[in-house]
């Protein structure tokens, strides 16, 4: 059932960095959502392996930290990469050559 939760945890994370980063235009809505999902998921099953207890704190923070980190880095990667890919193609449709 924790893992639902922190699972849960990681989508909430992800939609309040979907709207307070900028960048929603190259995105859809679950992109973030996604990403914080997997990563606090995996993260709490990988520190449950370690032998952190569920009912403590510290696999908790561990996970929505990762979680959080994990969803900022997506979507500034992904943010930069879909601008960069969208100016290319606007350049070359400018040219008249079809990509």
């Amino acid at each position: 059932m924790e893992l639902l939760f922190a699972g849960l945890g990681g989508a909430l994370l992800g939609f309040i960095f979907h709207f307070a980063l900028p960048g929603q235009d190259t995105r859809g809505a679950f992109w973030a959502a996604a990403w914080g999902i997997c990563s606090a998921v995996v993260v709490w099953e990988v520190f449950i392996w370690l032998g952190l207890k569920s009912g403590g704190g510290w696999i908790w923070v561990f996970a929505l930290v990762a979680s959080g980190l994990t969803v900022i880095a997506s979507i500034r990667l992904t943010t930069g990469r879909r601008r960069a890919a969208d100016a290319e193609l606007l350049e070359a449709l400018f040219r008249g050559q079809a990509a």
